[in-house]
């Protein structure tokens, strides 16, 4: 009986450890997403304001709304568009410095990840600068003959894919990375004395060994990049709106809360469903090809 004692109190000793942390989280995550998700059902009206009712008017107009539906729209190509290019930009990336030597290494992924040190804002007014019809950007393109005149990349939404793309590229490196760090070298050096080359080897050895890299990173890029706020109200700013400056608008423009609630619970319910159904897809296709 003290052995079965002492076994179910070790057995639950790891939950004991995760409770303070559950509290935390309840706390400060679960408690305001649902009293947003409550807010989302009552009605506004210029006069009156903030009607208590239970009503889905509010997903009603957001889902039927063109307007709404532009705007989801844009946020879901932009979320896309950075985490293609952060993928494309980020895997090789990893992947080149961890076959740096020691002292290169370390030195480049201190400039990789220099800019996590920098705040979002001051880096999307830089690229406020960069972007501009004056900025370094359109002058190099001119100046190279790679384009006739400036063109406007401010306030549009290729700006906001370039601004995005150096914004989250640092989480992807970080992602990958941690699973280049998991492979055994012997695997490649296989690869190597069996005849494969450099670019042989990265596709059928490395690149299969470093998928739960790839897909932790791109969630991550696509569920922040889905989410984010700064950047886009500072490169896209009033001309191309995505969802979260719609909701900001929402709150603290027109006050109108409940539509702000429920364009804000549309948004995490869409991420979360792209995020669910994306990992189920790698999973099984890299559960195959494994086969």
């Amino acid at each position: 009986m003290a052995d079965t004692a002492s076994h179910r109190m070790r057995a639950a000793t790891p939950y004991w450890l995760c409770t303070p942390g559950l509290i935390l989280l309840a706390v400060l995550l679960a408690v305001p997403m649902l009293m947003t998700f409550l807010l989302s059902f009552n009605a506004y009206s210029d006069t009156a304001g903030i009607i208590h009712s239970w009503s889905l008017a509010n997903y009603a107009e957001i889902l039927t709304d063109p307007y709404f539906a532009s705007i989801f729209l844009r946020t879901l190509r932009v979320a896309l568009v950075t985490t293609l290019a952060c993928t494309l930009i980020g895997v090789p990336e990893a992947y080149i410095i961890s076959r740096l030597k020691p002292r290169w290494r370390s030195l480049c992924l201190v400039v990789v990840l220099g800019p996590l040190l920098v705040s979002v804002v001051v880096r999307t007014l830089g690229w406020q600068i960069l972007l501009a019809r004056t900025g370094l950007i359109n002058q190099v393109l001119v100046g190279i003959g790679a384009l006739p005149h400036p063109v406007d990349l401010l306030f549009t939404e290729t700006g906001m894919d370039i601004a995005m793309t150096h914004v989250m590229v640092p989480y992807m490196v970080l992602a990958v990375w941690t699973s280049i760090r998991q492979i055994d070298p012997r695997t490649e050096q296989a690869a190597h004395s069996l005849g494969a080359n450099g670019f042989t080897t990265f596709r059928r050895v490395v690149l299969p060994q470093i998928v739960p890299g790839i897909l932790s990173g791109s969630i991550i890029v696509f569920s922040l990049t889905a989410s984010s706020f700064a950047t886009p109200e500072l490169i896209g700013g009033r001309r191309e709106k995505v969802a979260a400056t719609t909701i900001y608008d929402q709150f603290l423009t027109t006050l109108n809360w409940p539509e702000g609630a429920a364009i804000a619970c549309l948004l995490i319910a869409s991420i979360m469903i792209i995020v669910f159904a994306w990992n189920r897809l790698l999973e099984r296709r890299y559960a195959a090809a494994a086969a």
